[in-house]
């Protein structure tokens, strides 16, 4: 069996390259794109707001901190969707076998591309350098034979990076990375995994091959495949369906663990601002809203509410949220609140059905307006209306 070569292609800091490219006097700069205020969270950053601390999901507030001079900017999707389709455009005119994972990144199958190549690598590097010069968009490249080591690769040099993992050197190229490199490996279980010793990537997978008890306790399922996702043996099939996802949220910790009910509503309008906006950007309706929260003890509860009809609306998210807000957690003291909108679809699918008895009124209203409209051009005078437009006047 031929090994493939897959590739991850992420593009650098996007968001940030999309306003730079709109105002190149901010390229260099410390930039973060997102929501000034209370509530405000960085959606990402600049390769200069990193060197001083800055983070994505990171209060922007605390951001401002860390960076005085930072410079915070709204996020303009309807700008950044244009971008992101000439860069996956860019990309299927080169192969056809792409798996979208989002707004910025996706893996590629460039087997067949690159089959007669005789220097592969001089093949991405103009690759790279022509999607710049098209686009003005940069981007990193992994490659290898699975869609993880590629994953890994790309994140290995940024910006502008090109990295190759091969099968045989999976093993030693990953041993020295930290722990939290580790794609699959989140924010929560990477300190308790530093707290129990294990610091490197190379440690975690010495410690799987020993079949160790307490790793296999920690990483649960995970815990069978990780040797298999470094050794180069994982999933390299592509998902080559357009990604759509099922659900669009955001969440953000509080300054302090409070109950203060002003300063929650204000976190869950920034929220829900920002969840709206996402869902105008990925063109989805969502017809569940659920809200998150967190309390002191850590301790996660959620609650939902079905629509009568899919929504992106802002104002809909938020009033949901904070009824949801009040009805359930009031008073709580919490320290994390989140707002999602799920079970989404796209608008052209969404039928909203009338009961017989909307439908009846709808028709008798517009009856109705009909034959005023009717008797008003005969009198040659606006001098008729409906009762319910008296009463709006």
């Amino acid at each position: 069996m031929s090994v493939k070569v897959i590739c991850h292609i992420d593009l650098n800091a996007f968001f940030v390259r999309c306003e730079e490219l709109k105002n190149p006097n901010i390229e260099g700069k410390p930039v973060a794109i997102g929501h000034e205020g209370r509530g405000g969270i960085v959606s990402t950053c600049s390769y200069k707001a990193r060197e001083f601390g800055v983070r994505s999901g990171m209060p922007m507030f605390k951001a401002k901190e860390l960076c005085p001079s930072l410079i915070i900017l709204p996020v303009d999707f309807k700008y950044y969707q244009k971008k992101s389709h000439e860069f996956f455009n860019f990309v299927k005119r080169t192969t056809k076998l792409v798996e979208v994972a989002s707004v910025d990144e996706c893996y590629a199958d460039f087997t067949n591309v690159i089959k007669d190549k005789k220097n592969p690598l001089k093949f991405f590097e103009n690759f790279q350098q022509e999607l710049y010069k098209e686009t003005k968009l940069k981007c990193s490249i992994g490659i290898a034979p699975t869609k993880f080591l590629a994953k890994m690769a790309s994140d290995m040099k940024k910006p502008m990076g090109i990295t190759i993992i091969r099968k045989k050197d999976a093993v030693d190229m990953l041993s020295p990375l930290p722990i939290g490199d580790f794609f699959g490996i989140g924010k929560k279980t990477a300190p308790r995994l530093i707290n129990t010793g294990i610091n490197t990537i190379g440690d975690l997978y010495n410690l799987v091959k020993n079949d160790d008890e307490n790793v296999k306790v920690m990483m649960g399922k995970f815990f069978y495949i990780i040797a298999d996702l470094i050794e180069g043996k994982s999933n390299n099939e592509l998902d080559l369906e357009p990604w759509d996802p099922k659900s669009i949220g955001n969440s953000t910790t509080l300054v302090e663990d409070t109950d203060d009910f002003h300063e929650i509503k204000q976190t869950i309008s920034s929220l829900s601002k920002e969840v709206s906006e996402r869902c105008v950007k990925e063109n989805k309706l969502g017809n569940t809203i659920q809200i998150v929260i967190k309390d002191p003890e850590f301790k996660v509860k959620n609650k939902s509410i079905k629509l009568a009809n899919p929504t992106n609306d802002y104002r809909v998210i938020y009033d949901t949220a904070c009824k949801l807000y009040e009805k359930y957690f009031l008073g709580t003291v919490i320290r994390l609140v989140g707002v999602t909108l799920q079970n989404l679809v796209d608008p052209r699918d969404v039928v909203i059905q009338m009961t017989f008895f909307d439908y009846e009124q709808h028709e008798e209203q517009s009856q109705t307006k009909l034959l005023i409209e009717e008797l008003n051009r005969k009198l040659d005078k606006p001098l008729l209306m409906r009762a319910s437009e008296v009463k709006k006047k």
